[in-house]
């Protein structure tokens, strides 16, 4: 167990971050972060935090050497930046980012492991976008292999026709045909450094123009059904990657049972609830897990919960949230411009106590 005082770096400087440090705080640790310049709203709960690019070696050296142990907040660390850390400082294999970094990557390694997901093709070349289409048919979504996230780096595609209209993007992309799905939801474990898994309950997730607008439970009996199996695959995953922390699957509900979607080796937006709906937080517990602490507990305390994102200018007028009946836990994210599309907090909503 590391011992009250120690320090934790977080690769990353966005709200995953923030919150981690956060939650980190309230066990005795301090924070320390590392991202390139820019809006790092982590740093304001870091006691120290280094504006350096990915490729500054030497930053990254000064940085791990005043860390005890090393996490990310987002799974697009560059591998070159996390190989740079020494593994002794690593709370977690590096394999997890490899896997979810590359999303041929994630489907081939989640199929390895008996998971299902929907139909796609590796798209390299126009050559290779055209017999996709042909092959996988549509309606469809062409998405970039590497990066992209809440719905960047995605085409949509409804048909043929629709497809000459869109372009291959010129880099490694994969293309999904759409699946036939009721709903969605996402498994959220934490394991221990000793191998200990525990399980949140899955929410129904809502999703806008790609992005993630609401959680909710109960999430429904469709969902409710499909979840200990989703739990079952999420299991093997993290037991195949050695994982120790926070880990989540994103999974679409289908008539045949759960269609795995993608993976985020980290905290996740789906998980925001947990702060105050769970007996211990995702935050709370991914801070345990790496420190080597025992892992608390992760019961739902309320019979309902709604947590929904703010999103752009909303932040701007957020503060009135607090005067509606119910007590919503407000969270903002202390970031400096409310762009379109850009997530600046959330909202926490829960119905009656659980005894």
């Amino acid at each position: 167990m590391l011992p009250p005082g120690s320090t934790i770096g977080i690769l990353g400087g966005g709200q995953l971050g923030r919150m981690l440090a956060m939650a980190a705080m309230q066990l005795g640790y301090r924070c320390l972060g590392y991202a390139p310049p820019g809006d790092n709203v982590a740093a304001d709960a870091c006691a120290d935090f280094f504006e350096n690019g990915w490729g500054d070696r030497q930053a990254l050296a000064a940085f791990a050497a005043k860390c005890d142990v090393v996490t990310w907040e987002f799974e697009n660390v560059p591998l070159s930046a996390v190989a740079a850390i020494p593994a002794n400082l690593l709370a977690c294999p590096t394999r997890a980012l490899e896997v979810a970094q590359d999303r041929l990557n994630e489907k081939g390694f989640i199929a390895q492991l008996g998971g299902r997901s929907a139909p796609y093709a590796r798209v390299e070349s126009d050559e290779d976008y055209a017999r996709a289409i042909a092959t996988v048919g549509t309606p469809g979504i062409l998405k970039t292999a590497r990066d992209g996230y809440d719905g960047k780096g995605q085409w949509r595609i409804a048909s043929e026709r629709e497809a000459s209209g869109v372009r291959f993007p010129g880099k490694p992309c994969i293309y999904e045909g759409l699946v036939a799905f009721e709903a969605e939801f996402s498994v959220i474990l934490v394991r221990s450094t000793a191998g200990e898994l525990r399980f949140w309950d899955s929410t129904a997730n809502h999703h806008e123009g790609g992005m993630l607008a609401q959680s909710l439970l109960p999430a429904g009996a469709l969902i409710e059904a499909q979840v200990p199996a989703a739990r079952a695959l999420a299991a093997k995953t993290a037991q195949a990657l050695g994982y120790v922390g926070v880990l989540t699957l994103e999974f679409f509900a289908t008539k045949d049972g759960p269609v795995f979607n993608e993976m985020a080796p980290r905290v996740h937006n789906s998980g925001h609830w947990t702060i105050e709906g769970a007996a211990t937080s995702q935050f709370e517990n991914h801070i345990r897990a790496i420190c080597g602490l025992p892992l608390g507990g992760t019961a739902t305390r309320f019979a309902s919960i709604d947590m929904r994102n703010i999103v752009g200018a909303d932040a701007l007028t957020a503060h009135s949230i607090l005067s509606e009946p119910g007590e919503p836990h407000l969270h903002l994210y202390g970031k400096r411009e409310a762009r379109e599309g850009r997530k600046m907090g959330h909202v926490t909503r829960v119905g009656q106590a659980l005894r």
